[in-house]
């Protein structure tokens, strides 16, 4: 790619959910979500190959849908309201709408066909940038307007994605795929918790941006894209195979690692609002994500390669591994006993 238009593509993806977050009227916010969709679409058919291809199609067809929606509800609020201000949705059909098409944006169950596609079809990098960056000024609209969405919808999503991402992530061997449906599973904790907890929202966010970007940069590192090919990761870089194995018991939620911390305090906050039925299922649900990333670290960590592989043999890489990944595992295992310092945070 010519380094003029990379550098361009780069600012512009940078710049427009900033752009989307710090305004505070409909047409700039939707300027910004169009400037951050148009961005990353070269990036995703940047690798000249038919599934590059397809990926991008698909993720600028329902990018392309959900813009046109969010303009439509905008336009229907201001319409009956006579104002723009992103705070002031107060019409019934504008919120329903709206909610649809940040859903779909998103990847919320169940509007969450494109997601795993389009993750499969591009590399690593680009994967990474789908389910962290690109996920943060649909979220910032849904902050902005959680005072006004309507929660029995919000939660049934919620409990759709958990389902959904923890049943379709048990018989993928894709890591991209399963790194898909652990993204529609995590947010769908996130939606649930939105109206009820916007501050509780936003700190689980900023939890799964930390843990997803240190699997992620160590999937890069060890360059595999699937589970057969985790198996011989341990004769790469053995350190970095147990810190894995960490990261996805992390993702899982299992105590005493970082990710146990966002989805005990949303347990908390739904047995306090009196939704325990709620709070079990929840719960229940997230030991179908748990089996995944299990199955993953068994891989990664336990079994020894078959001698009937067709795929070369991998040996120990080179020392390379960058500062900033150590800082990422750190915090992805081993934040939880500073939660109330954390939560103090304004």
């Amino acid at each position: 790619m010519n380094p003029y238009a990379h550098t361009i593509i780069i600012l512009s993806l940078i710049m427009g959910p900033l752009l989307t977050i710090s305004s505070n009227h409909w047409i700039l916010a939707w300027t910004g979500l169009e400037i951050s969709t148009l961005a990353i679409i070269p990036l995703v058919a940047k690798q000249h190959h038919p599934r590059a291809t397809e990926a991008a199609t698909k993720y600028f067809l329902t990018q392309a849908t959900a813009s046109t929606l969010i303009l439509f509800s905008s336009i229907i609020n201001a319409w009956m309201l006579g104002q723009w201000d992103i705070t002031q949705m107060s019409n019934n059909t504008s919120c329903t709408i709206l909610t649809t098409a940040l859903a779909i944006k998103l990847g919320l169950a169940p509007f969450h066909f494109w997601l795993p596609e389009v993750m499969q079809g591009t590399s690593t990098t680009t994967a990474l940038i789908l389910v962290t960056w690109q996920k943060l000024a649909p979220l910032s609209l849904l902050m902005m307007t959680s005072q006004s969405l309507n929660t029995p919808l919000l939660l049934m999503l919620g409990l759709t994605s958990t389902l959904i991402g923890g049943w379709n992530g048990l018989n993928q061997t894709q890591l991209r795929k399963i790194m898909a449906f652990s993204s529609i599973a995590h947010l769908g904790w996130m939606i649930t918790i939105l109206t009820l907890s916007p501050k509780l929202m936003l700190f689980t966010f900023y939890t799964y941006i930390i843990m997803t970007s240190t699997m992620f940069l160590m999937i890069k590192l060890l360059k595999t894209n699937k589970i057969s090919t985790m198996m011989t990761s341990w004769t790469k870089l053995p350190t970095m195979n147990t810190l894995m194995m960490l990261t996805l018991m992390s993702l899982a939620g299992l105590p005493p690692l970082t990710g146990f911390m966002p989805k005990w305090l949303i347990l908390q906050e739904l047995t306090k609002q009196h939704m325990t039925i709620m709070a079990t299922m929840m719960a229940m649900l997230s030991l179908l994500t748990l089996f995944f990333y299990l199955r993953v670290s068994y891989y990664a960590t336990i079994t020894l390669p078959p001698n009937s592989t067709n795929y070369s043999q991998q040996w120990r890489h080179k020392n390379n591994q960058k500062p900033y990944l150590a800082l990422l595992t750190t915090l992805s295992i081993s934040m939880l006993p500073i939660t109330p310092t954390l939560l103090t945070m304004p």
